[in-house]
């Protein structure tokens, strides 16, 4: 009696613009777009940190500028080491936190208008911030602190709002637009409420600027978010389940009431830690992870690429803030306003309401 031949082992199935990056024993699929899209705002980001800690009212060599990060002797030093390089680094880390905020939140509501400075948790942030200064609390360190403590109250209301025996993510929207409107009415009664000159201290940071910004904040917010990478690094992975149905995510074992708790509060304390450190800079929570996805043509937002680009658009917008209408500075909050604001109108134009609406109008008003 002769035994039958031993089937041969099925191939792998490989899916589609996945690549195999073998490190010693093991082995992780890589998106290879995704992955040169990651190079490539890496270097992008590279430059501009680069170019932020160059220019100024006066030119720094870029080799002497790279003395002074590298700690070696410079007479740049003050220029670099103590003006522009914190500065910078309040810029890169609150602009990768706000990407990465954005990110989770608009997975979670699976929405692209859902970011953080839209659905009032930066409004939160900013009220409790503002009136911390009103009542005579100027101390940057603990800024950041109130900003969390502002952004979860903000968050834990629209969440209790728009609660009707489930989460709808358009109610959930609008609820938050509606929250964040009342919360800038209460941020303004706290201005007109202090003293002018803590007014205007607080009209300054409500704008988002990242002038007079230095290590006293640079180290905290670092601190905080490499606390923080941990969760992010289970986000990352969180997030997939998420991007499902709910039918299919359930029947993989996934606690999905739990996943999106702790994908938004993640992204809560992010953005309000950011906007504590840097103030609400509008539109890069909203802008990053939207660009990343389309960059990237992933299935959901990725989470790195959505830090590379947040924190890209803030250094950058730094950068021109402080040379466009040079001696003047702009805050930063300015010019990417001016950027994500456009953005925000074409995405309610181009969302379905927009298509249907524009669709209607050709026809007269038939369907």
């Amino acid at each position: 009696m002769t035994s039958a031949p031993a089937a041969a082992p099925r191939p792998r199935v490989r899916p589609a613009g996945y690549a195999v990056l073998r490190v010693r024993a093991a082995a992780f699929l890589v998106h290879r777009r995704a992955a040169l899209t990651a190079l490539a705002l890496t270097v992008l980001l590279a430059a501009a940190c680069l170019a932020s800690l160059c220019v100024g009212a006066s030119f720094v060599a870029p080799a002497e500028a790279l003395k002074v990060v590298l700690g070696r002797p410079s007479p740049d030093t003050l220029v670099v080491g103590t003006l522009r390089e914190p500065r910078m680094v309040v810029g890169l880390l609150a602009g990768a936190a706000l990407g990465v905020a954005g990110a989770l939140v608009q997975t979670v509501a699976r929405n692209a208008l859902a970011s953080p400075d839209v659905i009032g948790i930066s409004q939160g942030a900013s009220a409790l911030t503002v009136g911390a200064l009103t009542f005579g609390v100027t101390s940057y360190t603990a800024l950041p602190y109130l900003s969390v403590l502002g952004g979860v109250a903000a968050a834990a209301l629209v969440y209790a709002v728009a609660w009707r025996r489930g989460l709808h993510a358009t109610r959930f929207v609008l609820v938050g637009i509606g929250i964040a409107i009342a919360l800038r009415s209460v941020t303004t009664l706290f201005m007109t409420k202090g003293d002018y000159l803590v007014a205007q201290q607080a009209q300054i940071w409500m704008t988002g600027s990242l002038n007079g910004r230095g290590w006293a904040e640079a180290n905290p917010l670092g601190v905080v978010l490499l606390a923080l990478l941990p969760c992010v690094l289970w986000a990352a992975r969180a997030q997939r389940a998420v991007t499902l149905d709910d039918d299919t995510a359930t029947a993989l074992g996934t606690r999905l009431g739990h996943v999106r708790l702790g994908l938004v509060l993640l992204g809560v304390v992010l953005a309000s830690v950011a906007t504590g450190a840097a103030g609400p800079v509008d539109f890069v929570a909203l802008l990053a992870p939207q660009t990343a996805r389309r960059l990237t043509g992933t299935a959901q937002i990725p989470l790195g690429c959505s830090a590379l680009l947040g924190a890209l658009t803030v250094v950058l917008a730094d950068l021109a803030a402080r040379r466009l209408f040079s001696p003047t500075e702009l805050p930063v909050g300015v010019l990417t306003a001016a950027v994500g604001a456009p953005y925000l109108i074409w995405l309610i134009v181009r969302g379905p309401g927009g298509r249907r609406s524009a669709r209607t109008a050709r026809t007269g008003g038939t369907t």
